[in-house]
Order: structure tokens, then C-alpha cells, then sequence
């Protein structure tokens, strides 16, 4: 016969007790978030999320990544970017091209539209209206971006006449600067010395603008000017850039960091790219048979609704990133959150809590 169990009430076990969200104790959203913390589910994660950001943000020793991708800056939540990087929060940027390339839209002064996701797409099309679910971004902004790179590529001399990513960024941003039309990450990025990179550059408006401007300047100089040049012979031509020395750059950032954390909206390449860094140099320690740091993320938050279970990265979690050497594990004082929601929802209200509590000190 089975002894009868001895019934626990969860005091007893050291448990916290869930409280009821009292909105006519909330004064503020930080208030608000460190109450939502106290229940359940994603309103539980974003507390979490809080006081983790808190923390690595007051850290003085830390230095933060942004990664971003995802449609955040034609969403319009590029200014929240911007306020981070004006507040000196965060030491690097790393994000997808398109984010950029629809942010330059928004920094020179174009205009996004919304629009129902039920239109008919083949009617947008013909009107130049490019639909990222419930918005649009026009083809004649792009073609204003197209003129904008153009002429940062056609003023900028870059370091030993190669380009990366995070060099283009950086000339991109003092354009802006200059030309003082309105706020941009770009701009903000440019005027707090921070870098920007975008691994995945050819994935991107900016990245084909960039390709452009290289095949009309080889055509040019080859002295051809008919329209209707030979496709194999025209796309030979190749602008002078490397990637590798963003990879590089990124690594000697980490490299001098005494505590490193990360804030992800979203996940893909910028994501999986930032992570990375902790196994490239434990296996540049391995296979060179050097005695190097081994960096891992103290601090982590991200905002994502991706689910697990699908294997990407994306929707992988710190607890997976740790058995990569990408983390500092909970047991050795490594803090992480995860909060499973569209950032255009919360990542707001997160930001204002952070920034309510950083100028409240």
C-alpha cells in the first residue's frame, strides 16, 4: 500500500506566492511591469526582462549588444533604437540590411503608409507599393535610398579602398549627420561611435543598391553605355568589400569586454551572428593552440515569438545557447529572459519601464 503524500503548500519550499494584478496600485510602467512580473506567462517573462536590462544597463563593466531583425524600423520602432544608442546603452549594433534600408527611408525624410493585408497585390505592385503585411513601403523611397547610398559610396574613400559593412554604416551615418533631416539609427549610431553590423548585406535594398553602384561604375570606366549590356559580362563587376572585417571587428570588441549582455528583437542572422562569438574564439583558441578569453553573454534578453520546437535559431533558448559556450550559465550567475511575444507589443512598453527607472536614479 502506497504511503499517503505529504501535502506541501509552497512557503514551505521557499516558493514565491503569484499575486493578482492590481491596477490601481500601478503609477507607472515600470510599476506596471515589476506588477506583471509577479503573475504568469509573458506578463511574468517581461518582468523578468525588466529587471535583467536593469541590471546589465547599470553594469559599468558591460558592454550591451543590440541585435535586431524583423520589419522594426517600417513598424516604427526604429526610435526606441535610437534612444538606446543616445543614451550610450548599448557598444553594437547588429541587424538585418532591411532594417537599415527602411530606416533611411524614415531618416531622409519619406514617409511609410499602412495598408489592409487583404489589397491585391498585384494592384500595389503596379503602383510601386511594396507590402510588408500591414504596411508599405514605396519603390520610388527606395529609389530616394538607391541616390542616398550613391552618393555616400561616391564621397566616402573607405580604409585601404575596402568596405564592410560596419565602414558603410558608419559613412552612411555621418551623410545623415551632415544633412541633419531627422533622427536615424544610423545617425545616432554614427554620432555615439558605435558600430553597425549587417552580416547578411547582400540580403538586403542596401546590399543591391551597393552592387549597383559597383556594376555602373565598372561599366563606365570600361566606356560602354548602351542599355542592353551582355548579363554575364555585366554582373562579373564587384564592389571592393569583406566581411570578414566586420567578423574580425566584432571579435576585438568582445575581445576587450570585461562583461558582455545582449538585448534580440527578433532572432536570424543578426542573432545567430552576435552569439557566435564565444565558440569562434574557443575554436581559434583550440585549433591555433592559444590561450585566449573564453566570452560568453551574461545578460540576456529577447523579445520573440518564435517557438522552439521548430530547431531554429530564432526560437532556440539560452538554456540551448549555453551547451554552445554562448552563455554564462544561471549556476555560474548568468542571467537570461525570454519573452515570447511580438516585440511591436511589448518592447515599448519594456523600453519606457528601463527608461523611467535609468532617470529616476
Amino acid at each position: 500500500m502506497t504511503a499517503p503524500r505529504h501535502l506541501h503548500d509552497g512557503r514551505e519550499d521557499g516558493l514565491l506566492p503569484l499575486e493578482s494584478l492590481d491596477l490601481s496600485a500601478v503609477g507607472s510602467f515600470a510599476d506596471l511591469l515589476r506588477a506583471m512580473g509577479r503573475t504568469a506567462f509573458a506578463g511574468r517573462q517581461l518582468g523578468e526582462a525588466l529587471e535583467i536590462l536593469l541590471t546589465m544597463f547599470r553594469d559599468p563593466d558591460c558592454t550591451v549588444i543590440l541585435t535586431i531583425s524583423g520589419a522594426m524600423t517600417v513598424a516604427k520602432q526604429g526610435r526606441m533604437v535610437c534612444d538606446l544608442l543616445d543614451r550610450g546603452l548599448v557598444q553594437a549594433v547588429v541587424a538585418t540590411g532591411a532594417l537599415m534600408a527602411h530606416g533611411l527611408t524614415e531618416s531622409i525624410g519619406l514617409t511609410h503608409y499602412m495598408v489592409t493585408p487583404d489589397q491585391n497585390d498585384e494592384e500595389l505592385f503596379e503602383k510601386g507599393y511594396n507590402r510588408i503585411y500591414d504596411t508599405l513601403e514605396m519603390e520610388s523611397n527606395l529609389s530616394e535610398v538607391e541616390h542616398f547610398v550613391s552618393s555616400v559610396l561616391d564621397g566616402t574613400q573607405p580604409e585601404g579602398g575596402v568596405w564592410s559593412s560596419a565602414r558603410f554604416c558608419k559613412a552612411v551615418g555621418g551623410k545623415l549627420d551632415e544633412a541633419a533631416k531627422g533622427p536615424g539609427v544610423l545617425r545616432s549610431a554614427y554620432q555615439a561611435g558605435v558600430p553597425v553590423f549587417v552580416p547578411a548585406f547582400t540580403d538586403s535594398e542596401l546590399g543591391l543598391d551597393f552592387s549597383t553602384w559597383a556594376m555602373d561604375k565598372a561599366r563606365k570606366a570600361a566606356g560602354k553605355s548602351d542599355r542592353k549590356p551582355n548579363p554575364e559580362e555585366l554582373f562579373q563587376a564587384v564592389p571592393s568589400y569583406n566581411p570578414f572585417l566586420d567578423l574580425q571587428e566584432y571579435a576585438r570588441l568582445i575581445g576587450k569586454a570585461k562583461r558582455l549582455g545582449i538585448l534580440t528583437i527578433g532572432g536570424g542572422v543578426p542573432r545567430n551572428w552576435a552569439q557566435q562569438v564565444g565558440p569562434y574564439y574557443d575554436i581559434t583558441a583550440d585549433r591555433l593552440e592559444l590561450d585566449l578569453p573564453a566570452p560568453r553573454f551574461q545578460y540576456a534578453v529577447r523579445i520573440c515569438p518564435e517557438p522552439v520546437h521548430w530547431g531554429g535559431l530564432s526560437g532556440c533558448t539560452y538554456s540551448e545557447g549555453v551547451s554552445w559556450g554562448k552563455f554564462v550559465p544561471p549556476s555560474e550567475g548568468g542571467r537570461h529572459a525570454e519573452v515570447m511575444a511580438d516585440a511591436t507589443a511589448v518592447w515599448p512598453l519594456l523600453m519606457k519601464a528601463v527608461f523611467e527607472e535609468l532617470d529616476r536614479a
